[in-house]
């Protein structure tokens, strides 16, 4: 069963974007990595090179392959995963003012992850 909103046009009506105040980084880790870094993990990510994580940039001081620090933003609408559009809508915004955005879909919100600066 689908929850959440599915209309763009309601979505970006409701849409409150929430800056979570937090630094972020998405390191690469290799299996063995993977039990000490887990625990600070907001998501994670397998794929067939290694593992994403997303973790608070202060416990990715010894990880070898990490971004640049970032900025989560929550965007506090209860969007459904079957939603069409959010994303595209968010991330043209922000790509028309030169931001890159990496965005991740939870079950009740999506998040964006922008640089720092």
């Amino acid at each position: 069963m689908t929850t959440g909103e599915t209309d763009l046009a309601t979505l970006l009506r409701m849409l409150e974007p929430v800056l979570d105040g937090n630094e972020w980084v998405f390191v690469r880790v290799g299996d063995s990595e993977v039990p000490k870094y887990m625990p600070h993990a907001l998501a994670s990510f397998r794929e067939k090179e290694a593992m994403t994580l997303v973790i608070p940039h202060i416990e990715a001081t010894e990880v070898q392959h990490s971004s640049a620090p970032m900025a989560r933003i929550t965007l506090a609408v209860h969007s459904s995963l079957e939603a069409v559009g959010l994303t595209a809508a968010v991330s043209r915004t922000l790509a028309n003012d030169g931001i890159s955005a990496n965005m991740i879909a939870a079950y009740y919100h999506d998040h964006v992850f922008v640089p720092l600066a």
